[in-house]
């Protein structure tokens, strides 16, 4: 079951005539189950942290103003079974409604961290076969608050982000709002650089395109 959930949350501050244009965003957030992603996203959206919830999908949106800029993002926190099927946790809807990710796992949870590197090597190859040249995506290690319980190293969960070119982040969404926050504001960077080189490359090419065709109308003359 899909609910759909509006949520506006805006920050101190408004946004002044002239100022730059609002930044939309569609987050995925994926993760194995017992994680505390949908505990991360609701951190995220309104700093309070609840620790249990069902199995429920819910796409929120969330406003907040950046560096003067005001940002939407439409939060799709899925549901997505430890022990699912690799193909059956991503459909094809979600990753072409998605502009960036967030993959969640937990750090007292080993099984979750393979699912984790899963999902994240399906997104890449799949989006790249679509074409797309960057993926924006974070990695996050949750549960930073059980050390004791520990199976996960910071360095294991550094290295998969590396060799995939994703962000990285260890954070408790049960400790502290600041490291949700961070998380959401690193990937909202990411989609607009990503969105920024798409651009430049497609006017690279339509710029050779130009070129070649005048190049080819002189041959012929």
């Amino acid at each position: 079951m899909l609910v759909k959930l509006r949520m506006a949350f805006q920050q101190a501050g408004k946004i002044s005539e002239g100022s730059l244009p609002k930044l939309e965003a569609n987050i995925l957030v994926i993760g194995a189950g017992k994680v505390g992603k949908s505990a991360l996203t609701v951190r995220f959206l309104t700093r309070r942290f609840i620790g249990e919830y069902g199995d429920i999908e819910s796409i929120y949106t969330h406003k907040v103003i950046m560096a003067g800029r005001e940002a939407c993002f439409s939060i799709w926190d899925s549901v997505c079974p430890q022990m699912a099927k690799l193909q059956g946790c991503l459909n094809e809807k979600q990753l072409r409604w998605a502009d960036g990710f967030v993959i969640v796992y937990s750090i007292s949870d080993r099984a979750s961290f393979h699912f984790a590197r899963q999902q994240l090597q399906r997104i890449k190859q799949l989006k790249k076969r679509g074409g797309a040249e960057k993926v924006p995506v974070i990695l996050v290690g949750n549960k930073r608050d059980l050390q004791h319980l520990r199976t996960v190293s910071s360095e294991e969960g550094r290295l998969l982000a590396l060799s995939t070119d994703a962000g990285f982040f260890e954070i408790s969404a049960a400790e502290t709002y600041h490291g949700a926050l961070v998380v959401f504001h690193e990937l909202l960077d990411l989609v607009r650089d990503s969105r920024s080189a798409t651009k430049k490359a497609v006017g690279i090419r339509g710029l050779v395109r130009s070129m070649s065709a005048v190049l080819g109308r002189r041959r012929t003359e």
